[in-house]
């Protein structure tokens, strides 16, 4: 996958640590609204082994009323301009707004994560003239009214054909496929079964040799699985992303970022173990 000055080498697993700078996130809002708490955590994330941190200003969960680009900025600008100084590790926005993406990248950030499927022309300018990552993330109608579009005739193949629409979309705003990365958009306008089916099939999702990325952790799904809150969903996060690992999956935005990397260093082991023994 190739980013503004990076070139991730997706032969291995990346973790991607997620900083929540938002009041209201569902798992961990307010915990690192301040840029010297948001720092410490991003510092922890990198030495765990996190291949990437994702900052995001935001809470896009089911319900949540939208942002201001200015309230937005006002919260990232003191994290950004902290996190690029100390971190070492390329850094992701998760933004929608093309003034904010195009204010991210001027502080040298490597790549925008757009939950909008490339709903604002701006954004994919921005991306474009800076030759940023830009990860491609499914998702129906908006945080606010997403849950309301949870109806399709197969979630796999619908949700496979609008990211096919959205990818050349992309492509006719002059973005590099090799900057594009895949996301299925698990809780983005679907419901906790439909996620599942969709993570049992996530094979199925690849298209134009595009790396995969999942958010999984601590999202609703598993909530309902094992009937516990956000906080204590890291074992069955980590166990999600085993099973997106084995379908495919080459990039996982966790907040447990330690456990998950341990958790793909054995099963890399492990799949590489069978390789060889197959071959001999």
């Amino acid at each position: 996958w190739r980013l503004r000055t990076h070139h991730l080498d997706l032969d291995t697993n990346v973790v991607m640590g997620i900083i929540n700078v938002t009041p209201d996130s569902f798992s961990d809002g307010g915990q690192f609204l301040d840029p010297k708490v948001a720092l410490d955590q991003a510092k922890i994330m990198e030495a765990a082994g996190a291949g990437l941190l994702d900052v995001g200003a935001e809470s896009t969960r089911p319900g949540a009323k939208p942002l201001s680009p200015e309230a937005e900025w006002s919260r990232l600008q003191p994290v950004l301009q902290l996190l690029q100084s100390k971190i070492h590790i390329p850094i992701s926005v998760d933004t929608y707004h093309g003034t904010t993406a195009r204010q991210a990248l001027n502080f040298g950030v490597e790549i925008i994560n757009d939950i909008s499927m490339g709903q604002d022309p701006d954004l994919l300018a921005a991306v474009r003239e800076y030759e940023a990552g830009y990860v491609l993330m499914h998702m129906r109608g908006n945080p606010e009214t997403m849950m309301n579009h949870a109806k399709y005739e197969s979630v796999v193949a619908d949700v496979k054909k609008e990211l096919q629409r959205g990818y050349q979309n992309l492509l006719a705003q002059g973005l590099n496929p090799l900057n594009i990365c895949i996301d299925p958009g698990f809780g983005f306008a679907k419901t906790p079964s439909q996620n599942a089916e969709l993570l049992l099939h996530l094979n199925q999702l690849n298209f134009s040799n595009r790396p995969l990325m999942v958010g999984l952790s601590r999202k609703r799904m598993l909530r309902e699985c094992v009937g516990t809150e956000p906080e204590k969903l890291q074992a069955a996060s980590v166990a999600a992303c085993m099973v997106a690992a084995r379908q495919g999956a080459r990039i996982f935005r966790v907040h447990d970022v330690a456990a998950t990397v341990q958790a793909l260093q054995m099963e890399e082991i492990l799949t590489n173990e069978a390789t060889q023994g197959d071959e001999t």
